[in-house]
């Protein structure tokens, strides 16, 4: 028999595309049905609270087995559902084994048992030594593939060239697998020895350009070949162009930004301190309008999270230096509180 439901009852729940009062029921772990507002619930939010359906972060590190030290699955996950997200998609690296086989997706699996706080599904990998056989991925129950255009940090992870994207679109045509790329394309990045502590030279060492490149060339690619593309974590409100236009021509091709895109500003951030160093790396302010815009039009289809911790020393260096600072942001706790708030002071309600 099905236990009794639970209703939880507020005067603004997200419902249609808008804010009405309703009584959620809640009968084993699902939603339902909603009723009218119920004064008497089992459960009646105060009138400043809201009642939103659980987020879905697409784009999570949790880095287990291997560098659990750096984030878990169980306290990755609970950070998540602290911060509203019911469902995170866990990242092919930086965990060991990267998840390039069916094998490392299956200890990756195995890893989770009795630690998950929220729904978790998997990214497999596309790198070079497993091009031409990404389907056995899908088919394990991957929902996509992951590749870098340009050199990832993790050795055991390595970047795709022009001519293995090809290949890998091409591959995964052939029964419509999902691509994403972290795209910066690695000519126009400068490894600069004298980047230090200083955040302006950091910056200039990975510019526009090489997200406007790598961009364009994954999206001649789907074109050529047909296939599903999604550009991770865009940081570059300029090319939003690319994908417009990608998009107006009938290319399959999606895109995300991330909470610390559209709420830190280059200008206001420190020197010297690795916990807001990403790649590609936050920029200026007036970037920052061009990629809220491009959120409003539909230009990017997501926002998540890009969570990626590591442990304080790897991003915190006693001597300051921004270019050997592990990149990564840990976001998935408070993401959604972060783009509220800045999304708020623009003006933009909640709704949209």
């Amino acid at each position: 028999m099905s236990s009794p439901a639970l209703a939880l009852a507020s005067r603004r729940v997200f419902l249609d595309g808008g804010f009405s009062a309703a009584t959620v029921l809640v009968r084993d772990g699902l939603i339902a049905g909603i009723a009218p507002f119920d004064p008497d619930a089992a459960l009646v939010l105060s009138d400043d609270e809201v009642l939103l359906p659980g987020l879905v972060d697409s784009h999570v590190h949790l880095n287990e087995p291997g560098r659990t030290d750096w984030e878990g699955f169980e306290t990755g996950t609970a950070a998540a559902a602290a911060g509203g997200i019911t469902t995170v998609v866990d990242m092919p690296l930086n965990s060991l084994p990267v998840t390039t086989t069916v094998e490392a997706l299956a200890a990756k699996r195995a890893a989770t048992a009795g630690k998950l706080a929220v729904d978790v599904a998997y990214w497999g990998g596309a790198v070079p030594e497993n091009l031409g056989s990404l389907h056995p991925l899908f088919a394990a129950g991957v929902v996509g593939v992951k590749c870098f255009l340009s050199p990832s940090g993790i050795d055991e992870f390595g970047h795709l060239d022009a001519a293995d994207l090809e290949s890998a679109l091409t591959e995964l045509a052939a029964f419509d697998g999902l691509l994403i790329a972290h795209a910066e394309d690695p000519a126009h990045l400068h490894d600069d020895p004298a980047i230090g502590s200083s955040y302006a030279r950091f910056l200039a060492s990975r510019p526009p350009i090489s997200e406007e490149s790598a961009i364009a060339a994954v999206a001649a690619a789907a074109g050529r070949t047909g296939a599903r593309a999604h550009i991770v974590h865009v940081s570059d409100g300029h090319a939003l162009d690319v994908i417009r236009e990608a998009k107006a021509a009938g290319i399959r091709l999606t895109a995300e930004t991330c909470p610390h895109y559209l709420t830190l500003r280059a200008e206001d951030l420190p020197d010297g301190s690795g916990t807001v160093k990403c790649c590609p790396p936050v920029r200026d302010g007036h970037n920052q309008d061009l990629l809220w815009e491009g959120l409003l039009d539909g230009t990017i289809d997501a926002v998540v999270s890009d969570h990626s911790p590591a442990t304080r020393d790897l991003k915190e260096r006693e001597d300051g230096d921004l270019g050997l600072a592990w990149g990564g942001i840990s976001g998935v706790q408070t993401g959604l509180r972060a783009v509220w708030t800045e999304a708020s002071r623009r003006g933009i309600p909640l709704e949209t």
